[in-house]
């Protein structure tokens, strides 16, 4: 599936610095003279006749009409009128660098034509999976519609409207660029977009003057194929929903299975085509068809892009996901859209992408994800309600072979020593070890009676040998982080026959850990699949330090467009993570 990561353009910063004044050029001079001996105005004989004298600096002028109105209201902290803060800043360097003056209007107070592109802009928000209503839209469509023709009466009503036309280009443009939730209130840890006030005025300005406002829009809005995909599925979702809705499916006693009699089977065709996984030009089956041929080849389809199993055998599950209204598909999607607007602008490094809600990993490139990735491959993530793994953005730094399992507290806490008061021998059976001191160094020490209850006070600790039982498989790949998450390997590779893998204890397990490694290391030319393959094999902890770091997004999305064939995958959400953005986003779900 194509990405959610491609590096942003740099956004335009604007200067602040005048050029010294010639009284500044004059002083220095004389300073220099100075120190060369020069005093009391004295002259050198070989010095040529002094100059002209240079002019006095100029001092800007001071801003009268609209321009002295907008400086005041955007200089005031504080007091009735006065702007929030996180607003005075960028709009400060919108309108300082042109003397304060109005953007939008000329001096006969009449709108230009940057005005009409603004609302034509704001107005068309939804396409972007905004809010118009957010921005003002209607009402400064009517409010520049009524000042076209004869202008404003007067320089406050005219300061008023440039105000608020940049106001809500400025709140439109941030929201494209840096999402409408503060991601790291909804539990994704990134670093804050569009801090400096340049980022977004400095792009909102220089559009303006070329009067092309939608050159600032392109220049945030998130470089990725994924997100232009995605766009478009937006604008084909909401154009299904509001088609009537389709007939309803009835329900099956027990799954149904290719070749038997089926009563929906006019009305699950005519579902199919609608959502695309059955060609328009299908034959429409009569009444009393049974269920098979190109109808069990479209449920397949289906079935792959919402994560059930593609077998064909049509049961509750698939029912139940042709059931969801497709509402509830466009408010995925705008979701997802929002997330994406979330991630941090890639550096020039490789990268490694996890969708945790898909159970999917991708590597390669910084634009991998809007081509067809270097790897892809499956992944294990952390179970639902209490050991979920988070989404966060990283740098793996380097990758060990034939790794211990250092067991997590909770784990011995939880497992480990209920199943040791049941068993002693638990700990021998699964190539354990209890182990005293920090470190891979660690000394073992005998499973006692007295041991077992330093480890229930934590004196002790427990760790796996490296080998085939363990928990880690044959590598670990490192990219520090305050919650100690990794991706691993497993011994456990049949749990990736399953379509839903929220199983782990938190960290991600890969479905092939020698081809991310060969992958990883495929700059340091030494570490050939033969030596990769020994390490992970020899028993014995190896540590590889990676020449570059490579950029670990761990993300959450339940809506993607897949690079291969263009279709659109929905995931359940797992973690209840729609849940809360939508809330914070519109209040009640869709």
């Amino acid at each position: 599936m194509r990405s959610p990561l491609v590096r942003s353009p740099a956004c335009p910063a604007w200067s602040t610095k005048r050029p010294l004044a010639p009284s500044g050029l004059l002083a220095g001079a004389c300073l220099a003279l100075a120190l060369l001996g020069c005093s009391d105005g004295a002259r050198h004989p070989d010095a040529s006749p002094p100059g002209p004298e240079a002019p006095a600096a100029v001092a800007p002028p001071v801003p009268t009409g609209a321009a002295a109105v907008l400086q005041g209201r955007l200089n005031a902290a504080e007091g009735e009128g006065a702007l929030p803060a996180d607003e005075r800043g960028p709009l400060q360097a919108l309108y300082q660098p042109g003397g304060w003056r109005p953007l939008w209007l000329d001096q006969a107070h009449r709108p230009g034509p940057s005005a009409a592109e603004a609302v034509r802009l704001l107005s068309g928000a939804a396409a972007e999976g905004l809010q118009p209503a957010d921005y003002q839209a209607q009402e400064l469509q009517a409010k520049v519609a009524a000042a076209q023709s004869a202008g404003l009466p007067g320089d406050a009503e005219a300061a008023a409207l440039d105000l608020a036309l940049s106001r809500s280009m400025l709140r439109y443009l941030r929201h494209l660029h840096a999402g409408r939730a503060d991601p790291r209130r909804m539990g994704f840890r990134t670093p804050e977009k569009a801090t400096d006030p340049n980022a977004l005025a400095g792009p909102l300005r220089a559009a303006l003057q070329r009067q092309r406002l939608g050159e600032a829009v392109d220049s945030l809005r998130p470089p990725l194929e994924q997100y232009r995909s995605l766009r478009a599925m937006l604008a084909r979702y909401r154009s299904l929903a509001e088609q009537p809705a389709p007939a309803p499916l009835p329900p099956v006693g027990k799954d149904l299975r290719p070749g038997q009699p089926y009563a929906g089977v006019p009305a699950l065709h005519q579902r199919l085509v609608l959502l695309g996984d059955l060609p328009a030009d299908a034959p429409a089956p009569a009444a009393g068809a049974l269920y098979e041929g190109p109808l069990v080849d479209a449920v397949k389809r289906f079935q792959a892009r919402h994560g059930l199993p593609a077998e064909g055998v049509l049961g509750k599950s698939t029912l139940a996901a042709l059931d969801v209204p497709l509402a509830r598909r466009v408010r995925q999607i705008e979701l997802a859209l929002e997330r994406m607007r979330w991630f941090p602008p890639l550096q020039a490094q490789r990268f490694v992408g996890i969708n945790i809600p898909m159970f999917k990993l991708w590597a390669g490139g910084p634009q991998a994800l809007d081509g067809q990735p270097a790897l892809d491959m499956d992944v294990i993530v952390g179970r639902a309600l209490d050991t979920e793994t988070p989404a966060m953005v990283e740098e793996m730094r380097y990758i060990v072979f034939s790794p211990y399992w250092n067991v997590p507290r909770s784990i011995v806490r939880e497992e480990l020593l209920p199943a040791l008061q049941r068993n002693p021998g638990h700990l021998a059976a699964q190539e354990m070890e209890l182990v005293q001191g920090p470190g891979d160094d660690a000394r073992p020490v005998e499973v006692t009676p007295e041991h077992l209850a330093l480890l229930e006070q934590g004196q002790l600790r427990v760790r796996q040998r490296p080998g085939p039982k363990n928990s880690l498989g044959p590598a670990k790949f490192i990219f520090p982080n305050d919650d100690a998450v990794y991706l691993h390997g497993t011994p456990a590779q049949q749990l990736f026959d399953r379509s839903r893998r929220d199983l782990s204890h938190g960290c991600v397990r890969v479905e092939n850990p020698l081809a991310l490694a060969q992958w990883a290391l495929q700059d340091q030319p030494e570490w050939t699949r033969e030596r990769i393959e020994a390490a992970m094999s020899a028993g014995q902890q190896a540590r590889v330090e990676l020449k570059q770091p490579i950029q670990v997004l761990l993300f959450y999305v339940t809506a993607m467009v897949s690079p291969r064939d263009g279709s659109i995958h929905f995931a359940t959400d797992i973690y209840g993570h729609d849940k809360k953005l939508e809330q914070a986003l519109y209040g009640s779900p869709a």
